[in-house]
């Protein structure tokens, strides 16, 4: 969803099924429990400090972009969330997984373990609220687990025709790869991704994700405790 301008709360929103139906009742089933506020369509570098009628207009040309409109996709929209850090921070968190890319073969399982950087004046925490951890297309995995406090997992995943993304929360989480060749047709390897975001930080990271016919899981071996190990 997004806010169409600055003078209202009015906003453009695509709803689910779910929440179309849930709306039809009007019965006030349909609330809003959360939600997230994101400047993916605003430019900086428009702020000018030099503008000829002073100060006041420095941010003239960021107010005056377009608004993005809503669209269903997770992959390119919502992705600069706002967040709120200690002040005084002088640096932006971010995570860092210990690879550049997951492999695994069919059956097989991957864990990550993400660390977080230049947060609340540590160089290499574990969040206390932990991650949530989204995969792309749930069709490539049979099992999708988040581990420590407070996490949620889905295990036994149907297989379906439709790709749609799935999130579960933890501290780490381990992905199981489908163990069928349907979907891969005459290919040899099928991709999606991984997005991991802080839940005190709001730093983000995508990671690809590849699962493989016939190439075994790939293990990695990261500093410290940061890394993805299969």
């Amino acid at each position: 969803m997004g806010y169409l301008d600055n003078s209202s709360v009015t906003v453009d929103a695509i709803l689910t099924r779910r929440g179309r139906e849930l709306l039809s009742r009007n019965d006030g089933s349909f609330r809003i429990t959360q939600f997230a506020l994101g400047d993916d369509e605003i430019d900086y570098t428009l702020y000018n400090e030099n503008h000829p009628d002073g100060s006041q207009f420095f941010g003239e040309a960021i107010e005056n972009l377009p608004i993005v409109e809503a669209f269903p996709d997770e992959n390119n929209i919502m992705i600069h969330k706002l967040v709120t850090l200690p002040r005084g921070t002088t640096k932006l968190p971010i995570l860092q997984v210990g690879s550049t890319s997951i492999n695994v073969g069919l059956g097989q399982q991957n864990s990550v373990t993400p660390q977080t950087f230049n947060f609340a004046g540590v160089n290499n925490v574990s969040e206390t609220s932990g991650y949530l951890f989204t995969i792309a297309d749930r069709r490539l995995l049979s099992s999708f687990v988040g581990t420590g406090a407070n996490s949620t997992s889905i295990t036994n995943i149907p297989f379906t025709g439709e790709a749609l993304g799935q999130t579960v929360r933890g501290e780490s989480v381990t992905l199981t790869a489908i163990n069928s060749t349907t979907l891969f047709g005459n290919n040899s390897t099928l991709t999606t991704t991984l997005t991991i975001t802080g839940l005190d930080s709001g730093a983000r990271i995508t990671v690809p994700v590849t699962v493989s016919k016939t190439v075994t899981a790939t293990s990695f071996t990261a500093t410290g405790t940061t890394g993805i190990t299969a």
